[in-house]
C-alpha cells in the first residue's frame, strides 16, 4: 500500500466536483441546470437542503462553466454567513454590484451571458430586513443580475423571495453513493479502509459528503494509510455506542445509583450531552421492547433538554435528568413526585 502523502490541501476542495454533471445523487438538479448552460439563460436559483450535499458546489459550478476562470471574479460576488450581510450591505455592496452593466459574447470557449451572478451561501441566516431589501434589488436590476441563494432551511427565507426563483431540493445523499465517493478518494490518496469503516463512515457522516470527507482525511492523517472504524469514530466526535448502550441499560435496569454513575462516565470523559441525547434517541426510536406511549414521553424530555443546553443549562445536571425521567417511563414509575402526607 502506498504511503499517504501529507499534503496542505484539504480534501474536500480538492474532490469538489467541478462540472455541474459530476454532482452526485441530485439527478434532477442536475439534468435542469444542464439545459441551463446549454442556453446559457437561468433564472434566479434557490437551493435548499442538508449540509454536504453539494448545494454551494453546484452554484460554483455553474458559475465557472458560465463564464471561465478569466470572467469569474469580475462577473460573479460570493457572500457567505462569515459577511456582514445586514440591510446595510444589501443597500451598498450587494446593489452596486448588481447594477452594473456587463457585455456578451463568448470568450474562451465559456458562454459568457449578458449577466452576472451574486452567489448567497447561508442565505437563511440572513436578517428579515436584509432579504426584504433585496427584493427590489432583483427586481430592478433582474436584466443584468442573477442571484443564487444557498440555505439549509428553505421555511427562513421570505416568501417574496422565495417566489422570485427556481427552487432547487438537494437530497440526502444515500450510503451506496456516498461508499462510491468515499472509495475513489481512497484509491486516490492510497488508504485502505474495510466494509464495516466504510459503514460506519456513511452512518456518522449521516449522508453529508463534506463530514465524511473530513473525518477520512482526519483520520489518515492520524492513523496511517490504513484505518478502522474505531479510528474513525474517535475522529468524529461521535459517542461509543457501548457508552450510550450502558446508560439506557442503566436506565431500563431501575438502578439509580448505576444510572449516575454513567452520567458521570459520560461527563467525565469529556462526550458532549447534545451528542449523547442524539444517539440515545436514536437507541429509544428504534427499540422494539418500548412501548410507543414510552417512546413519547422520553422523545418529549429529550427535546425540553436539548433546548436547556442550548439555553446554556448545566450538562451534567441535564443528563441526569434525562436519565432519571427515562427510569421512570421504563420502569412505569409515576414522572411526578407525590409530597403529599
Amino acid at each position: 500500500m502506498a504511503p499517504v502523502i501529507q499534503s496542505s490541501q484539504q480534501w474536500v476542495e480538492k474532490y469538489r466536483p467541478k462540472q455541474v454533471k459530476d454532482v452526485a445523487h441530485q439527478d434532477e438538479v442536475v439534468r435542469v441546470l444542464t439545459n441551463t448552460l446549454e442556453t446559457a439563460n437561468c433564472p434566479h436559483m434557490l437551493f435548499y437542503g442538508p449540509p454536504g450535499t453539494g448545494k454551494t458546489t453546484t452554484a460554483l459550478a455553474i458559475a465557472h462553466q458560465l463564464f471561465g476562470p478569466e470572467l469569474y471574479k469580475s462577473r460573479v460576488l460570493e457572500l457567505n454567513a462569515s459577511d456582514d450581510r445586514g440591510i446595510n450591505v444589501v443597500r451598498t455592496k450587494i446593489k452596486n454590484f448588481a447594477a452594473v452593466a456587463v457585455g456578451s459574447g463568448r470568450q474562451g470557449g465559456y458562454p459568457c451571458p449578458p449577466f452576472k451572478i451574486i452567489i448567497l451561501d447561508e442565505a437563511d441566516s440572513m436578517t428579515e430586513d436584509a432579504q426584504n431589501a433585496l427584493r427590489r434589488t432583483m427586481e430592478t436590476y433582474s436584466k443584468v443580475t442573477r442571484f443564487f441563494f444557498i440555505c439549509n432551511y428553505i421555511s427562513r427565507i421570505i416568501e417574496h423571495l422565495a417566489s422570485r426563483c427556481a427552487k432547487f431540493r438537494f437530497k440526502p445523499l444515500s450510503e451506496e453513493i456516498m461508499t462510491g465517493r468515499i472509495l475513489h478518494i481512497c484509491q486516490e490518496e492510497g488508504l485502505d479502509l474495510d466494509s464495516e469503516a466504510l459503514s460506519s463512515l456513511s452512518s456518522i457522516s449521516q449522508g453529508d459528503l463534506r463530514r465524511a470527507i473530513t473525518y477520512l482525511q482526519g483520520a489518515a492523517r492520524l492513523f496511517g494509510s490504513s484505518i478502522s472504524s474505531k479510528d474513525l469514530i474517535s475522529v468524529s466526535g461521535v459517542i461509543p455506542q457501548e457508552v450510550v448502550q450502558s446508560l439506557f441499560a442503566a436506565c431500563k435496569g431501575g438502578d439509580f445509583d448505576l444510572a449516575n454513575k454513567e452520567v458521570n462516565n459520560v461527563i467525565q470523559e469529556g462526550y458532549p450531552v447534545s451528542q449523547m441525547l442524539s444517539q440515545l434517541f436514536e437507541v429509544i426510536v428504534g427499540a422494539d421492547d418500548i412501548s410507543d406511549e414510552q417512546k413519547a414521553k422520553i422523545c418529549k424530555k429529550l427535546a425540553e433538554t436539548d433546548k436547556c443546553l442550548v439555553d446554556g443549562a448545566d450538562e451534567y445536571l441535564q443528563l441526569l435528568d434525562v436519565a432519571s425521567i427515562t427510569m421512570r417511563v421504563l420502569c412505569n414509575m409515576p414522572l411526578e413526585l407525590s409530597y403529599e402526607n
